[in-house]
């Protein structure tokens, strides 16, 4: 993942980050499908955080490619590590190097991923360059991005409740996350990087509850508004617990708290 300013800890919050893994789990899936990685190929996962999708793509896979996962945040490599350490998963291995410098020739890899990465690139012009570069001719690049901020409830409603508490640079990043939102945006970007037959699709999932006090706990133990919280040492945590229920509510339903969340996949070959 990369890091900007007004951002997480993306190093610090590593470990908790994976609490989020099960609710973004069907974008991760959606990619691969995308990718259509296969035997043989060469893979690199560009800030690829904790390890997803590139540890699901090297379980399938089972050390008939060779996957390589890099993130920005040391913190994370070495969370990404210790699973495939700890599960002894073969075909892959993971480095610390940002994604607008990527220490690999030209043409080294079949195919190159990002989930949720390239908008908080600090140059995602840059990165999206460096990801064909790194490819070969005719590989593939698939990458998911936020859509619209209007399309994102839960990075909305933090934003919502901080602004008026907090100085811009630290307020949640819905600027910087929803930044690649627009359809027409993304394509122009991975377009102008070098890809040809460019592809850009809407896509949802949910997050899912079985409770609103589900979600707030998965808030607090992920450490997700850490640097909020932080930045304001003697708020009421029951008042902002209301608050965010004030726009959560709407979204119960017989199955418990279902929040839409939209994003876009595009794909691209060199």
């Amino acid at each position: 993942m990369a890091v900007n300013e007004n951002q997480p800890d993306w190093g610090q919050m590593a470990e908790k980050f994976d609490l989020w893994l099960p609710q973004i789990e069907p974008v991760g899936n959606a990619m691969l499908n995308a990718l259509a990685a296969r035997a043989g190929d060469s893979i690199l996962d560009v800030a690829s955080g904790t390890g997803e999708p590139a540890l699901t793509l090297a379980r399938r896979l089972k050390g008939d490619a060779e996957i390589t996962g890099v993130d920005a945040a040391q913190g994370m490599v070495d969370a990404a590590m210790a699973k495939v350490e700890r599960e002894a998963i073969p075909g892959i291995h993971f480095e610390s190097m940002p994604a607008e410098n990527l220490k690999f020739d030209d043409k080294t890899f079949h195919k190159v991923m990002c989930r949720f990465g390239v908008m908080l690139f600090d140059n995602p012009a840059k990165g999206l360059r460096e990801m064909q570069r790194v490819l070969k001719v005719g590989g593939r690049m698939v990458i998911a991005v936020w859509s619209a901020p209007e399309k994102m409830p839960t990075l909305r409603w933090s934003h919502e409740i901080f602004k008026d508490r907090l100085p811009p640079e630290n307020q949640p990043p819905l600027e910087a996350a929803t930044s690649l939102g627009d359809p027409e945006l993304l394509e122009k970007m991975v377009t102008d990087a070098g890809f040809h037959g460019v592809s850009v699709m809407s896509k949802r999932f949910d997050y899912q509850f079985e409770t609103f006090d589900d979600y707030w706990d998965l808030l607090e133990a992920s450490d997700i508004l850490k640097r909020q919280l932080d930045a304001l040492p003697n708020v009421d945590k029951a008042q902002l617990k209301n608050e965010v229920w004030q726009f959560a509510e709407e979204f119960m339903c017989a199955d418990g708290l279902v929040i839409p969340h939209e994003y876009l996949i595009a794909s691209g070959v060199k």
